[in-house]
């Protein structure tokens, strides 16, 4: 049986892939694989010239460029030209877009925080004069809570507005996760290796340049302690807490190892079911009404501990056989997930070539 040929889509962060490569080599018996940078000119002869089964996405969350030259063209290979792609085409396109994402989750009545989006200055400025405070203000990309403003009096959130539809733009926090464990090692591996230090340097200064202007985005201010982050990777789930730091869960790294309820479960099961999702970590949060919101999806997402979930001090998955949740002990989040999607991904093409 011939081996799969697979292609690791490299996009403008020349890191962003290296853990498909690791991936790849631990299963080098059945894969064999070639890195395509889908930011060059010869992005679709590159492709075809290949003769992929599959590809494998790291989609881009930097710039609004960069994010959109992504979906348009890992579109074009998917639906087009006929190509596999992992993560699915519909969880690229929501990832690292709140703006797409919130008319997603209302299109698919999925339970989450109020959302609003405007274009025009004037009924943005209307909204604030009548909306219960605080809003939450955020741009449409930002991992981490980089894009996030709380917005707790009417002259703040009138003056976000304001700058949102003026020259002078919304901007993000940007630069060295430093709280991310490992960043002192990090930091000297980038010395050791100047140019890499300066392609990180420039990408940085790319992402502080840019700013989002003509629309904004508020969302409901919902209060919490923390966000539960569920994982799931094929037929893999995850959950830990995302404890609160400064009002916010995400990028706080702070978590709590908690025993998920089945609820909890059974809810970000429903929701990737209901379109195929394989590859997605969910953010919830629980109301106290006992109910769950979705804050944010990512098909792709940083990983700061070597496992996902820990009960009673053991690490695992939890599957879902024989309507009933089962637990299993082991490491199933090798190079942060990205060995468990290809062994999902490979599973479902050998089906295809199967059928």
């Amino acid at each position: 049986m011939r081996k799969l040929r697979l292609a690791i889509l490299e996009n403008e962060d020349k890191e962003s892939h290296l853990l498909w490569i690791k991936a790849c080599e631990s299963m080098e018996q059945s894969v064999e694989w070639s890195v395509v940078n889908i930011t060059r000119s010869t992005w679709l002869q590159d492709i075809l010239r290949g003769s992929f089964d599959g590809l494998l996405a790291t989609p881009s969350g930097n710039t609004s460029s960069f994010k959109l030259l992504y979906d348009e063209r890992v579109r074009i290979l998917n639906t087009v030209c006929g190509i596999p792609v992992f993560p699915s085409l519909e969880e690229i396109l929501i990832y690292e877009n709140k703006r797409y994402l919130s008319y997603w989750l209302e299109a698919n009545n999925i339970p989450h925080p109020k959302t609003w989006v405007f274009y025009y200055e004037k009924e943005a400025l209307d909204f604030i004069r009548n909306a219960v405070l605080p809003v939450v203000g955020k741009t449409n990309i930002g991992a981490s809570g980089s894009g996030v403003s709380i917005l707790n009096s009417r002259a703040e959130a009138e003056q976000y507005v304001r700058m949102a539809f003026s020259g002078a733009g919304l901007k993000r926090k940007v630069g060295p996760k430093w709280r991310r464990k490992g960043f002192a090692g990090r930091v000297l591996l980038k010395l050791i290796h100047p140019r890499e230090f300066r392609l990180k340097m420039l990408s940085y200064k790319k992402e502080r340049s840019e700013k989002q202007r003509d629309f904004v985005l508020l969302q409901e201010y919902i209060r919490h302690t923390y966000e539960w982050r569920c994982v799931r990777i094929g037929d893999s789930f995850f959950a830990h807490k995302k404890l609160v730091r400064n009002e916010k869960a995400s990028g706080s790294l702070l978590k709590g190892y908690d025993q998920p309820p089945v609820d909890l479960l059974n809810f970000v099961r429903q929701i990737t079911e209901l379109r195929s999702f394989q590859s997605q970590a969910v953010d919830i949060f629980a109301t106290d009404k006992g109910t769950y919101l979705v804050n944010e999806m990512q098909c792709i997402f940083g990983q700061s501990d070597p496992y996902q979930m820990l009960i009673d001090g053991q690490s695992g998955r939890y599957i879902f056989d024989k309507d009933q949740w089962i637990f299993e002990a082991g490491d199933f989040n090798k190079y942060e997930c990205f060995l468990l999607r290809l062994e999902t991904f490979t599973a479902n093409l050998a089906g295809i070539k199967g059928n």
